[in-house]
């Protein structure tokens, strides 16, 4: 069995596995990894992971004060952990909690720099595709779920309804939510890249805020989106 037959039969168990196991980064099995060695994955594409905001920019702040910039970061992390245990590439836009602006007196010039920053560092990665990671908020908490929204480079609206698709069979049954073109986002609109942002839930809504904080739902989180990730890459044969 070769390594696009293992995965394709076994990436759903194996995250899975590795998601709910203790720690981010070293905790993991390494049962995909050995079966890797055999054949290593030869990905045609880089996957660019943004987590949302950073450093003075904590964008959206929960119900209970927690800045969304933090839990970006965390669950990006942990994507990157399992997509690493796959064998594919990725790099990070921030891997810690700060911004990316090059230049800016001001706080709000410090963001368009960051955004342009961001954007750039995207362009410049080969065969790039982006996964922007954030949180949601509204006024009204009764609202939840998580949705996408795509960039308009062609493939970025059928990895998005993939990832739909998965994140409400997987973890929010019931949710009418659909993907949405992204409209208004400059990170989005100034890409050419494959590329998708995932409104994780909302830090507005109590309940949701809650597990959006929690270990143990950012690594299912964490696993949905890599799985997702992982089988989109191998049905389009881009491994």
């Amino acid at each position: 069995m070769n390594v696009r037959q293992f995965l394709s039969k076994y990436c759903w168990y194996y995250l899975l596995v590795g998601a709910l196991m203790v720690g981010s980064s070293l905790g993991f099995s390494h049962a995909i990894t050995a079966a890797a060695q055999q054949e290593l994955l030869k990905s045609q594409v880089t996957i660019v992971l943004d987590p949302g905001h950073g450093g003075e920019d904590g964008g959206a702040i929960s119900c209970t004060g927690v800045a969304e910039s933090q839990i970006n970061l965390e669950i990006s992390l942990r994507i990157h952990d399992l997509l690493h245990l796959l064998g594919y590439n990725t790099t990070m836009i921030r891997d810690t909690d700060t911004s990316v602006y090059t230049q800016g007196d001001t706080i709000s010039q410090r963001k368009v720099s960051d955004l342009k920053e961001r954007v750039r560092r995207i362009q410049e990665t080969k065969d790039a595709m982006l996964v922007s990671i954030h949180q949601n908020q509204f006024s009204d908490s009764q609202y939840n779920g998580a949705q996408v929204f795509y960039a308009g480079e062609t493939s970025s609206k059928s990895l998005a309804q993939a990832m739909q698709t998965a994140l409400v069979e997987k973890l929010n049954p019931g949710s009418r939510r659909q993907c949405k073109k992204a409209e208004g986002i400059y990170l989005m609109q100034h890409i050419d890249c494959p590329g998708i942002l995932i409104e994780c839930g909302f830090l507005s809504n109590p309940e949701e805020e809650v597990k959006l904080r929690s270990e143990r739902y950012q690594k299912m989180l964490s696993c949905v989106i890599s799985a997702t990730l992982a089988q989109f890459l191998q049905q389009n044969s881009l491994i």
